[in-house]
C-alpha cells in the first residue's frame, strides 16, 4: 500500500510495536525513477526447433523510457503479510531521513548483544 511519508512513518512505528512481541520487520530501500513497467530488452533472432525466426515476424518491442529528471527513493516495509511503501522525493530526503533515523533509534532498544567467542591461540611447536 503506497502511503505518503508521514503516514508511512506512523505505520512503521506500529509495525515495530507488533514485531516486538513476535516477528520481524523487513525494510528495503532502492532508487526509483517513477517507472511501473520494466525496460524492454533488445530483440535478437530466435531459434525454434532449428529454425531462425526473423525479427520482422515478431511484434516490436516498446520504446525505451526517457531518463527521469529526478530520481526518488522507494522504501518498503513488510511485517508478516502486511506491506507498506512510500516514495521519497529528492527535496524531502533530509527531512525524511532525520525522522526515519529517530524512529529506528527509538525502536532498536530490544536488540540482544551478540556474545563474543575468544579465539584460541595457535600453539607454536
Amino acid at each position: 500500500m503506497l502511503l505518503d511519508n508521514d503516514q508511512f512513518l506512523s505505520r512503521l512505528t506500529l509495525m515495530f510495536d507488533k514485531a516486538r512481541s513476535a516477528g520481524h520487520v523487513d525494510i528495503c530501500m532502492k532508487r526509483y525513477d517513477g517507472r511501473t513497467k520494466p525496460i524492454p530488452k533488445p530483440r535478437k533472432n530466435i531459434k525454434q526447433k532449428g529454425k531462425n525466426i526473423p525479427l520482422a515476424k515478431l511484434p516490436p518491442a516498446s520504446e525505451p523510457h526517457p531518463e527521469p529528471e529526478e530520481y526518488m527513493c522507494l522504501i518498503r516495509a513488510v511485517l508478516k503479510k502486511q506491506k507498506i511503501s512510500t516514495v521519497v522525493h529528492a527535496r524531502d530526503v533530509n527531512k525524511f531521513q532525520m525522522a526515519y533515523c529517530n524512529l529506528l533509534k527509538s525502536n532498536m532498544d530490544g536488540l540482544k548483544r551478540q556474545k563474543k567467542t575468544k579465539a584460541k591461540k595457535a600453539n607454536k611447536d
